[in-house]
């Protein structure tokens, strides 16, 4: 990976060559939304990701706020954006219980994380920056979590206008004491706090990277984006630096093709298109009377071995006895190593075994079929 550098930096520290690497965040325009544009009542029990590619919607404890999640066109003027991640709540918990709080992270794979040197002398600083629109005004929380060593760092930043998009670069310090593995699991928890009990407040906010305190981990003076039903969070623009920048320095977001940024997507999250009826999916043939056996060839090596979500009706099309019902629809090996393909099972009634067909949706627009393989 060629590395040049940018803006104002330290000795020690490097921005990536914005012409040849790949940028540190995934989809950080927001434009790729494969499990949908909206998500509704989402509160206790749903964390996970829901509309945004790579973008997590985040509960702890057992909170009774609900909010809807969402791919916003909303945008700051003249930066390039179309497309936001917005969170609206719905059901206000003006009182948020000790262990209860709400958030936004993006999960940065270790092995793509190994240039930052952390555990060395030579570990260099990250300049996060993103744009942010609330009806909220006040102090917010970001928590950055290395996952292998354990360790975490807060930084705090001010939403001052209110409805009005600002851009905000917060300075993410070297870890010197740290580590991130060369390998496929987590490197680092980039998270957005916007709303915490004591459990996460009554501490001392934890400016400088150390071993993980929960009561250190979020600002005392954290806005609380649940407690009415007028408040909305908006962010766009999300970028991941090497290098000390300021607001001045910064270099500009680095956009990816549609296209490209969709193939870096589906390396966690694979989504059958099923917005045409019948659509097809994947090829295979009748094992026996009840068993259907087809071959899914991925369009990007998945991270690990995917698990898999069906929802919907599907049926298989063509071979001798015509279109029949599917059920029980699974993967048949999920420890396997070939992560460019999956084999699916499903259960059937009534085929000729040997004959070939096709695995489709049966009339069914709304039909789910999703493999992941997240952080």
């Amino acid at each position: 990976m060629a590395l040049t550098l940018h803006g104002t930096v330290s000795d020690n520290t490097v921005a990536l060559d914005r012409k040849t690497a790949t940028p540190l965040i995934i989809n950080g325009d927001m434009q790729i939304a494969q499990r949908g544009t909206s998500a509704t009542a989402l509160g206790n029990g749903d964390t996970g990701y829901h509309t945004v590619d790579r973008f997590q919607f985040r509960e702890d404890g057992s909170p009774t706020y609900e909010f809807t999640m969402s791919q916003s066109t909303d945008t700051p003027t003249g930066e390039g954006f179309s497309q936001s991640l917005k969170l609206d709540c719905t059901t206000a918990d003006t009182s948020l219980a000790s262990a209860d709080a709400l958030g936004i992270r993006h999960t940065v794979e270790a092995q793509n994380l190994q240039m930052l040197k952390y555990g060395t002398s030579s570990a260099e600083v990250l300049t996060l920056s993103f744009w942010v629109k609330t009806n909220k005004t006040g102090t917010y929380t970001l928590w950055v979590y290395s996952d292998d060593g354990a360790r975490n760092i807060s930084k705090t930043y001010t939403v001052s206008s209110a409805n009005t998009w600002e851009k905000k670069v917060i300075n993410i310090d070297a870890d010197t004491g740290g580590t991130i593995n060369n390998d496929n699991g987590i490197g680092l928890i980039l998270g957005w706090y916007l709303g915490a009990g004591t459990a996460f407040t009554s501490g001392t906010l934890n400016t400088s990277w150390n071993t993980l305190v929960t009561a250190d981990r979020v600002s005392s003076s954290q806005v609380n984006l649940a407690d009415s039903t007028s408040n909305d969070f908006y962010i766009t623009g999300v970028q991941l630096e090497i290098g000390t920048f300021d607001a001045n320095s910064i270099p500009p977001f680095q956009f990816e093709d549609a296209g490209t940024s969709l193939a870096r997507c589906q390396r966690y999250c694979y989504q059958e298109d099923n917005s045409d009826s019948y659509h097809g999916q994947l090829l295979g043939f009748y094992s026996s009377t009840t068993l259907f056996i087809g071959i899914l060839s991925l369009p990007v090596a998945m991270r690990s071995s995917p698990s898999i979500t069906t929802s919907g009706n599907f049926q298989t099309g063509g071979g001798g006895t015509g279109s029949l019902d599917l059920s029980s629809i699974v993967l048949s090996d999920s420890t396997g190593t070939n992560l460019n393909q999956v084999q699916i099972r499903a259960t059937v009634s009534g085929g000729t075994q040997g004959d070939a067909c096709y695995f489709r949706n049966k009339n069914d627009t709304d039909a789910v079929f999703r493999l992941e393989s997240e952080l």
